[in-house]
């Protein structure tokens, strides 16, 4: 087996990254840091058994945005809109039956 400096690959990344060198007892050691992108998103319309939903996200850096729909049993159509980043988690969630009333969703978190 190789001794790969890139054993620890989680995924491409793309964007700007820059090194972070420091020295200590064992010698110089170097990491580098990334700024991570991604972007998707899907969709279902099946007439013949009435599912309908999707979701698109996009990352940028340690910031995701992103939103899901979903048509439930009743005909309600739910979309929440989120954002996720340092601060926690955000989301709003929207309904078209349910006198069109948002509701805000907030879950903070600890980021290590």
């Amino acid at each position: 087996m190789q001794n790969r400096k890139d054993k620890n690959f989680l995924g491409p990344v793309t964007g700007t990254e820059h090194e972070v060198s420091w020295n200590d007892d064992a010698g110089s050691h170097e990491d580098y840091v990334a700024q991570p992108h991604y972007a998707f998103s899907y969709g279902v319309e099946d007439y013949h058994t009435g599912d309908y939903h999707g979701q698109k996200e996009h990352r940028d850096g340690s910031d995701v945005f992103g939103e899901y729909i979903v048509k439930e049993p009743d005909g309600n159509i739910r979309t929440v809109k989120y954002r996720a980043g340092r601060d926690g988690f955000h989301a709003k969630v929207l309904n078209s039956h349910r006198n069109d009333r948002e509701q805000d969703v907030d879950h903070h978190y600890d980021h290590h």
